[in-house]
């Protein structure tokens, strides 16, 4: 697991500035603190930190071909590098180190663009190729690993993990972009491809982008997309069995390591599958790890033990205060952007304790979308199968009054007691999804919004990301529809990119085995109706586990990686969110309407009305902003 970093002259061979690429290089350190180095021609530059996790004597980069014609930096690693190595061997290429990296060389000088189609892994990698005058940048199919970049007005192209690296370089405007601030207060990140910063990009998961000297155009190219592709007919016991296998099958691709390795492992029903997988292919005991809250209310450090004392392992859980809230500074800092999941907090500090003795730490993010797992898919589900009954010209009107009349309309449904059900129901699948997986919904957001930024934005919603995907998404199922938009924005936006800036806060490897790629292919063929049943997410996924996990495990109220965020603002935070939430800071940047943020702070300490939501993203704005002005 590693940081690249990169400068890449697009109109010919002007020389790069050593001291400019050694600090973008040293902005990522965290990630790679085993070694580091960096390579420089006329025209380029790459950066590298590396953490050893396979090879660790022969994985240094920048990597080369046998006649350094061909230059890799990558972060991530590749799971079928043995059976990919032995493929290109027979086709004539020989290799110098036993390192997964070099496997890609050699891919691209035998397939080019469509190497990325061989790989099985995480990855983010960028290639250059002084034969055909050629720099070529991946990113892996679902978006574990990152990649961001920019081009400066001279016509360098910078690349970088981090957006840390890439803000490291003089001359590259730092515009915050309207659009991406609509979108950070509508979804709590800045989804693919925007950045918070106009001129700085991030490269889409399953795409590459291909530069050629002398070309200036940029263009994202799509490589992969979740099939949604339905199976032959097969009975349910059939799909569990088959399940189960390539469950295993996807783990055991990713215990592949030499360095110590383990798993996280919460309690719930996706961190428990993968350690149950991982104590039936191991011959020593599992290493897992989990924190406690010392709050009753936000722990299920109970159901992790359970699971460790079932299967063994080494087992080590550390207990938190409810009240860990000292690192608002650090997230800032870490995230580059504007970033307010609260989780991030705990995640933390999970990975934290999981690097005391392991370098590598097997995940269960990504069952959820999988398997329509949050409550949200559940409650999308319900509401679309209203709008099923009912056009649109009628329902508009009808919930959209009832939307606009609560919480007077006592008279109605309870099930429809809820003013976001209602609003949500007066719009078509896409829009009400985002109506109701918004951290600040469209009224909210115009209220905290100041005229003239509104003014700014002309028009644009961020609804328009999830309406990108819906137009070309490779299925018209509700339900599946509904995972695939989460899965091109929520799980990378979100989910990944917390996971990737925690664990390589503290050096540390995490592997996703529910993302592997052939895993979702095949898992995105079931029918959607085994995914969610009488109202339980995962239906297929827990029975299939049944004879792994006992009952109170699978089939328990979902907790999540909560913190008591309400409690805080008006405690120990209220201060801070305060001084925060009204400083000048915030106020210079014309974004904000100033009178709603002091209502909002206001009516929050008096307990009048909960506003720890909108109250947490502006803090983590303003934390944002302090950080970029120092």
């Amino acid at each position: 697991m590693c940081g690249i970093v990169g400068i890449f002259d697009m109109r010919g061979g002007r020389p790069i500035d050593r001291g400019v690429l050694g600090r973008m290089n040293d902005t990522q350190f965290h990630r790679g603190p085993t070694e580091g180095d960096l390579h420089l021609e006329p025209g380029l530059g790459f950066g590298h930190r590396r953490l050893s996790i396979i090879a660790p004597e022969n994985g240094l980069q920048p990597l080369f071909n046998e006649d350094r014609t061909v230059a890799l930096v990558f972060n991530g690693e590749i799971y079928n590098f043995r059976k990919l190595r032995a493929e290109l061997q027979e086709l004539g290429h020989e290799f110098r180190t036993p390192s997964d990296s070099e496997t890609i060389v050699h891919a691209w000088e035998q397939w080019g663009e469509d190497c990325v189609r061989h790989l099985r892994g995480m990855f983010a990698f960028v290639i250059w190729d002084r034969t055909r005058q050629t720099l070529f940048a991946a990113r892996d199919r679902i978006g574990i690993k990152p990649l961001h970049y920019a081009v400066l007005p001279d016509g360098m192209f910078l690349f970088g993990s981090e957006l840390k690296s890439i803000l490291s370089v003089p001359g590259l405007p730092r515009e915050i972009d309207p659009h991406a601030v609509e979108e950070y207060f509508a979804y709590g990140y800045v989804p693919e491809p925007r950045t918070i910063f106009r001129h700085a990009h991030k490269l889409l998961p399953g795409h590459t982008i291909t530069l050629k000297v002398g070309d200036s155009s940029i263009e994202q190219k799509k490589y992969w997309d979740v099939p949604f592709t339905p199976h032959d007919r097969m009975t349910e016991r059939d799909m569990e069995g088959e399940l189960i296998y390539r469950l295993r099958e996807a783990v055991e691709s990713h215990l592949e390591a030499d360095v110590p390795l383990g798993a996280f492992l919460s309690g719930g029903v996706d961190s428990s599958a993968i350690v149950a997988m991982m104590a039936g292919l191991s011959k020593e005991p599992v290493n897992s790890c989990s924190i406690a809250f010392d709050d009753p209310a936000f722990d299920e450090s109970n159901y992790a033990r359970e699971v460790a004392e079932r299967y063994q392992t080494n087992h080590q859980c550390e207990t938190v205060s409810k009240d860990d809230y000292g690192l608002v500074d650090t997230l800032a800092h870490l995230y580059d952007e504007p970033y307010a999941d609260s989780s991030a907090i705990p995640t933390y500090r999970v990975c934290e304790l999981a690097r005391k003795r392991v370098t590598v730490a097997l995940s269960g993010d990504g069952g959820d979308e999988n398997f329509a797992g949050y409550r949200r898919h559940r409650m999308a589900h319900n509401e679309n199968r209203v709008r099923s009954m009912l056009p649109l010209a009628l329902r508009k009107p009808v919930f959209g009054f009832l939307g606009a009349a609560y919480p007077k309309a006592d008279w109605a449904p309870r099930v429809f007691r809820a003013k976001t059900t209602f609003e949500a129901l007066a719009r078509d699948l896409t829009e009400g999804y985002f109506h109701g997986v918004s951290m600040l919904n469209d009224r909210v957001r115009g209220q905290l919004f100041s005229e003239r930024f509104k003014s700014s934005l002309q028009g644009y919603s961020a609804v328009e990301v999830m309406r990108n995907y819906t137009k070309d998404a490779p299925t018209d199922d509700p339900l599946s529809l509904i995972q695939y938009i989460d899965m091109k924005t929520y799980l990378p936006g979100d989910i990944l990119t917390k996971v990737d800036r925690a664990s390589m806060a503290h050096a540390l490897e995490v592997r996703v085995p529910l993302l592997d790629h052939q895993f979702v292919e095949w898992v995105s063929g079931l029918p959607s109706s085994t995914k969610l049943r009488n109202g339980e997410g995962k239906h297929i996924f827990k029975k299939a586990l049944e004879p792994y996990l006992g009952n109170d495990v699978l089939y328990r109220k979902k907790m999540g990686f909560s913190i008591p965020l309400a409690a805080w603002l008006r405690g120990p935070l209220a201060d801070s969110m305060k001084k925060a939430v009204l400083s000048p800071l915030l106020r210079d940047t014309g974004i904000f309407n100033e009178q709603y943020l002091k209502r909002m702070v206001d009516e929050h300490l008096a307990r009048l009305k909960d506003h720890s939501t909108a109250l947490w993203q502006v803090l983590m704005f303003e934390a944002f902003l302090r950080k970029n002005q120092a």
